[in-house]
């Protein structure tokens, strides 16, 4: 059921916006913008370092290497302190969805609490499994002990889903009719799959696999830059690296699903990421550039580039931002320079894994040890912090992108917002938390990867006599 809009688009015009002063807003949205792409690396970690666990342990089962079990063990180990941190971030979002953005949840609440309901499930699911497979370390067969684990990457993968659905409504409200301004007629599974939900959730399932992946094996491509190259810790690298390389292509092709998806239904923001100011055809790929007046300024054009892309054909008219009143225009330099930061690191990460798939089909060839050369891990190590800019860039194309809409076309973010003054206390207060969750989670990190010897076989040397940093 899609919604009906009986009197008129901006009918939600006007909630707060004579109540809210310019500062309190920025604070608002400032507070909201950092602590989503703070706790959204902490939640790709969450659904895919389980899975990276998983395959860590299952080849120690398989193989026999302590290596790998260790490396299981202690990934795990890491998970868990993950886990609870992510959980402490989400909670403050959720505090933050109810009082920074009082408009938003009391007018669409009941449309779009299905999916938060479901994610709840999902969470404690994901704990309890967690619970588990943590605990049962040596007190169930290694294979039952293993299969405890699944769970945890399903639900994961599921709460994942579930929270984009909820932002994928934002882009594309259906689910309820607007009766004289009142929200009826409420179809809640309407409104969770709508149709941003399919391209976004899946963008964001693999985003959150290239990060958990990429951000393991850089960690990893620096201990072995250091002359750490035993069975432990390639391993290290290889498990994560190699599913990182995997997951990456078919990212790509799912980013230009999305691209065109917004092409169809989000015209105005495809506008903004790629500096289009008129409707037509012809339209050339602008790369870098800054907003002007009347177009992207300084930026490299590649003739015809966009239209090709969007419809395969030069002639393939691509809307504009002069559809829509300049009051409806998003920050075009930020939300171009987003977009442009996360199409380059993907295919950054792209080019690093068909270097490995070489390196393979090299080794395929000629035997021996799979090829690191210097390079390789020097690049690899930049692929961890590549993959988070990319997922940040993706989001600030997301929300950035949508804006002054909170709720596409329906609410503004001035009318979302909580009205009552001192909210930039509270951005300060958010502030020191994150600081020092940050130090704690750093801190306790370093500490459980130093706190277990690395086992070696017996024809390996210790090198370097210290477990992985």
């Amino acid at each position: 059921m899609t919604h009906t809009l009986l009197t008129g688009p901006w009918v939600l015009i006007g909630y707060a916006a004579d109540r809210v002063s310019e500062g309190d807003l920025a604070a608002a949205r400032a507070q909201m913008g950092f602590s989503l792409a703070w706790h959204i690396v902490l939640a790709c970690l969450g659904v895919g370092l389980p899975a990276l666990t998983l395959l860590a342990e299952w080849y120690g089962i398989r193989t026999g290497n302590p290596a790998y079990r260790l490396l299981a063990r202690r990934w795990a180990r890491a998970m868990g302190v993950l886990f609870a941190v992510g959980a402490v971030s989400g909670t403050i979002l959720s505090f933050e969805m109810g009082l920074l953005w009082p408009g938003l949840m009391g007018r669409f609440g009941q449309v779009i609490g299905l999916p938060f309901a479901l994610e709840g499930i999902a969470f404690f699911v994901e704990a309890i499994f967690l619970g588990i497979y943590l605990y049962a370390w040596d007190r169930l067969p290694p294979r039952r002990h293993l299969l405890t684990g699944l769970p945890i990457v399903i639900a994961g993968t599921a709460s994942a889903f579930f929270v984009v659905c909820a932002n994928a409504w934002m882009n594309q409200p259906r689910g309820f009719t607007l009766r004289e301004g009142k929200v009826v007629d409420v179809d809640p599974w309407a409104a969770m799959l709508n149709p941003a939900s399919p391209p976004q959730t899946v963008h964001m399932i693999l985003a959150a696999f290239m990060v958990a992946s990429f951000l393991t094996a850089s960690v990893y491509a620096v201990a072995m830059l250091r002359g750490r190259r035993d069975t432990y810790h390639r391993a290290g690298f290889f498990i994560p690296f190699t599913l990182g390389a995997i997951v990456t292509p078919f990212q790509i092709v799912v980013g230009d699903w999305a691209a065109r998806f917004l092409a169809d239904y989000q015209p105005t923001k495809l506008a903004a990421a790629e500096g289009v100011y008129r409707t037509g055809s012809h339209v050339p790929l602008t790369i870098g550039g800054v907003a002007g007046d009347n177009g992207l300024k300084y930026g490299l054009e590649i003739p015809n580039g966009l239209s090709l892309l969007i419809g395969y054909r030069p002639d393939t008219v691509v809307k504009g931002l002069d559809r829509v009143p300049p009051a409806q225009h998003p920050p075009v330099t930020g939300v171009h320079w987003a977009f442009d930061l996360m199409v380059a690191a993907g295919f950054f990460l792209l080019a690093l894994g068909v270097w490995l798939l070489w390196a393979w089909w090299r080794r395929r060839r000629t035997g021996g040890e799979l090829s690191t050369p210097r390079l390789f891990l020097a690049l690899a190590a930049v692929g961890g912090p590549a993959a988070v800019v990319a997922l940040e860039c993706g989001w600030t194309v997301t929300e950035l992108g949508r804006q002054p809409w909170v709720v596409w076309g329906l609410m503004s973010v001035r009318d979302a917002v909580n009205p009552a003054p001192g909210l930039m206390t509270g951005l300060w207060l958010v502030l020191v938390v994150y600081a020092a969750m940050t130090v704690a989670t750093v801190y306790v990190l370093r500490r459980l990867a130093r706190g277990t010897p690395v086992p070696r076989a017996p024809q390996e040397e210790d090198v370097t006599g210290y477990p992985v940093v």
